[in-house]
């Protein structure tokens, strides 16, 4: 799992189901350490996620853009070559 700072640490309240919590406990006690380290770090897994689907995102959005500009810019381009070869 991805690493997180412990110095900036905030302790906050939340609630959640129990099955969550159990499922928490029993991975803090198979990891041997706290339940807050076990959901801070699931939490810091699913921040990476986002960021590197967003990442995805943008780069296949870039990506279409520049298909269509080559597209788009075909023609002159061609022209340009054809009359260098003349």
């Amino acid at each position: 799992m991805q690493q997180f700072s412990e110095t900036q640490t905030r302790k906050v309240t939340i609630s959640l189901p129990g099955d969550l919590v159990a499922f928490a406990d029993q991975q803090a006690r198979l990891q041997r350490t706290s339940r807050s380290r076990v959901i801070a770090e699931i939490l810091a897994h699913f921040k990476a996620q986002e960021e590197e689907r967003l990442a995805v995102e943008g780069y296949l959005f870039y990506a279409q853009e520049a298909l269509e500009f080559a597209a788009a810019s075909e023609q002159a381009t061609t022209e340009v070559f054809a009359r260098d070869s003349e």
